[in-house]
């Protein structure tokens, strides 16, 4: 796998405008970045080229302020265009292969893995870290399938090398749950993008992950 850059899985925040209440990426995440948000992904499935590039645009000027590290989703074009720290690829994306061989060397490379044997094969091909669920029933994505659970989380998190963030009904009740089955963070949308306190609902997840954390090392 080649080297990539430094990124901080705990609290990895994507975005979904259609949760937001109304607000705009960019205030969500300046406040979601406020309570402990490590990581930025921007996933707008349904905007055209010319406004996502605009959003990716915001976000990324935002994250290189702050230094948290930014991911756009499906979208390589947009990723390198904007020179986001990274890409994230579905199902239905460029393979992964296809994409690490036109990528900066340097750039991060997430996918979505579902079971031991996906997880296995994208690591192979050039994975930096695997987006691993829906670990828990969720209404955000209607194309999660049966939740993976814990057992199948971990199971996964045992047989790759590369970091794994869990995906999928998470929020600050059970994220330190993910973080125990073995899980680098934990990746969150509506637990913290649709709340009326963003930046207080990104801190009760991030405590419930260094306090699942820190009992690990104990």
């Amino acid at each position: 796998m080649p080297a990539t850059k430094p990124f901080d899985l705990s609290v990895y925040v994507i975005t979904d405008s259609r949760l937001s209440r109304g607000r705009s990426n960019l205030t969500v995440i300046k406040e979601a970045i406020a309570g402990g948000a490590t990581c930025i992904q921007l996933r707008e499935k349904d905007l055209p080229t010319g406004q996502l590039f605009h959003a990716a645009e915001a976000l990324r000027e935002l994250t290189l302020q702050k230094g948290i590290t930014f991911i756009v989703n499906d979208r390589l074009d947009v990723a390198l265009a904007v020179e986001a720290d990274g890409v994230h690829l579905g199902r239905d994306d460029l393979p992964v292969a296809a994409a690490r061989r036109i990528m900066p060397p340097e750039m991060i490379l997430g996918v979505t893995a579902r079971n031991v044997q996906q997880a296995l094969q994208f690591q192979e091909a050039g994975a930096s870290y695997l987006g691993v669920g829906a670990v828990f029933a969720t209404f955000t994505k209607g194309n999660t399938g049966k939740p993976i659970g814990l057992h199948g989380l971990a199971e996964i998190v045992q047989r790759v090398k590369i970091p794994v963030v869990g995906i999928g009904g998470i929020k600050a009740q059970n994220a330190g749950d993910v973080v125990s089955a073995g899980a680098g963070g934990v990746a969150v949308v509506s637990a913290v993008v649709s709340v009326v306190d963003v930046a207080g609902a990104t801190r009760d997840v991030a405590r419930a992950v260094y306090a699942a954390r820190s009992q690990q090392r104990g």
